[in-house]
């Protein structure tokens, strides 16, 4: 006992010896994630941590969301709108540049944009780009964006990964090159390890005391994720798949642990499309089989708030619903039977995430109590996105959608890995987005709430907290996300 005292002291000295080496500690941190995506273009792909590395980091977009949900300028100094809501006047930043060399200006925002509403186009979201009916370019400085009718979210869209402004030049490559004109630079991907960025020297967001490079660790493993912290291999894990360790990092000095919120609904979600849960009855089932406080606990060790729906608890138009299909294995047998549908078999296909695989071994169970014949089949991400999200083969899967404002997931027709076509949702969707006012619009989202819980469309788990663990002394992190991205330009060394 005597000597942790001598022990902390010297501990104390390294570390400061280490922080003023030029190069080490502060000018360099590592971040652990999860998952680790195919390709490097959000304009390409769905996968979350291509925008919660990139974007806003190495892409930018016109505008950009901060942590607080706000609008603020990006590559669009300023903006204005139409009375009538349909036409959008951006005055673009001047002297950016693509990390390439070439210059930005309104002739890209126009290929990016024309590139995504292609017939052909593989942008992930390409319900950004729908109500536009043009985009033109008076001068390169700016960019006129007429839409065909007014959407509530336009503006919001246009700040995400899927809306990144890419050089007609460097598209094409993007995939496993990305340029483009953000604060930071790609510097290398090893697959299966690491992708290092590095700041970019000059850039009109650069400040001295900026982080020059970022690593980020690709550690699927929730207990290889603990380790790396405890070892001081990494510096931080903002989206620690280990709940159950969180009191340990909190009494260790040299950690600091942030609790905050996603946008990130985790559904049991169910193919629409195919037996057995084209049957409503089957899938009212399944709610009543759900025990959501039961798979917080057990899985998200009490963190995360129950859902009944598919919208984060921490909006204002919020409509708590989680009462409509109480926990009941006999109701849901009874549903089963009525459907003769007693004993049917069903797999959840699970990535390998930590909360997928959690709440999916619970699940499992409370389907079975409730007369399914549930099996597990864990799969890696690559067959999860080719398999269960392309091509909609599977029953039934765990997932977190983390994407804002993503209601109209439900509005995209059976081609969606939802399978799920109901003309009255769409055109409920489409009154969505041309609301008006905040009134109007949360009204119609509540309404939209009601009708996805009443058709029991998939298995409504928990809101996915934010739970990160960072090494003392780093600051400017996000604690909550309300977009998909985490901008890197405000970490920083204390």
């Amino acid at each position: 006992m005597r000597l942790q005292p001598l022990l902390l002291a010297a501990g104390l000295a390294a570390a400061a010896a280490l922080a003023a080496q030029p190069g080490l500690a502060q000018d360099r941190v590592s971040i652990g994630l999860q998952q680790e995506p195919t390709v490097l273009d959000p304009t390409a792909d769905a996968t979350a941590s291509i925008d919660s590395m990139l974007a806003h980091n190495v892409y930018q977009s016109l505008v950009q969301v901060n942590e607080k949900g706000e609008i603020v300028p990006d590559l669009a100094a300023s903006w204005e709108v139409s009375e009538d809501g349909l036409v959008y006047t951006f005055a673009l930043v001047e002297g950016a540049t693509f990390h390439d060399g070439a210059e930005f200006g309104s002739s890209d925002v126009k290929f990016t944009f024309d590139r995504a509403m292609a017939e052909d186009s593989t942008n992930p979201s390409k319900s950004i780009f729908k109500p536009i009916a043009s985009v033109e370019t008076p001068d390169a400085s700016t960019v006129v964006i007429t839409l065909s009718q007014p959407d509530a979210f336009f503006l919001f869209g246009l700040g995400e990964g899927d809306a990144s402004i890419v050089d007609p030049a460097s598209a094409e490559t993007n995939a496993t090159n990305p340029v483009g004109t953000g604060p930071y630079r790609f510097a290398g991907w090893t697959r299966g390890d690491r992708m290092t960025l590095e700041a970019v020297e000059g850039h009109r967001e650069a400040s001295p005391d900026m982080i020059r490079t970022v690593v980020y660790r690709f550690i699927p493993d929730a207990p290889a994720a603990v380790a790396a912290l405890l070892a001081e291999e990494i510096d931080a894990f903002p989206g620690m798949p280990a709940p159950e360790t969180l009191a340990q990092f909190e009494a260790d000095p040299r950690f600091t642990v942030a609790v905050g919120s996603t946008e990130g609904e985790v559904i049991l979600a169910l193919n629409n499309s195919r037996p057995p849960f084209d049957d409503l009855k089957v899938r009212q089932a399944v709610a009543h089989a759900i025990d959501r406080q039961a798979i917080i606990d057990g899985a998200y060790y009490g963190y995360g708030t129950p859902i009944g729906s598919f919208f984060p608890p921490h909006n204002a138009a919020y409509v708590d619903l989680t009462g409509m299909y109480p926990h009941d294995p006999e109701k849901a047998r009874a549903l089963l039977a009525e459907a003769g549908k007693e004993g049917v078999e069903i797999t959840l296909r699970l990535p390998h995430f930590a909360y997928a695989k959690r709440s999916g071994e619970i699940l499992q169970g409370q389907l079975q109590a409730a007369g399914f014949e549930a099996k597990i089949e864990n799969v890696e991400w690559g067959f999860w996105i080719g398999e269960v999200y392309k091509q909609k083969n599977y029953d039934a899967t765990v997932i977190a959608h983390t994407s804002p404002n993503d209601l109209g997931n439900f509005a995209r027709g059976p081609e969606y890995f939802y399978g799920y076509d109901d003309p009255a949702y769409t055109e409920l969707w489409a009154k969505i987005r041309a609301a008006s006012d905040p009134e109007t619009l949360a009204e119609l989202q509540g309404e939209a709430q009601r009708h996805l819980a009443e058709n029991a469309v998939h298995g409504f788990l928990f809101q996915l907290p934010k739970l990160g663990v960072y090494k003392a002394g780093l600051s400017g992190y996000w604690a909550s996300s309300p977009v998909l991205y985490a901008p890197l330009k405000d970490l920083r060394w204390n």
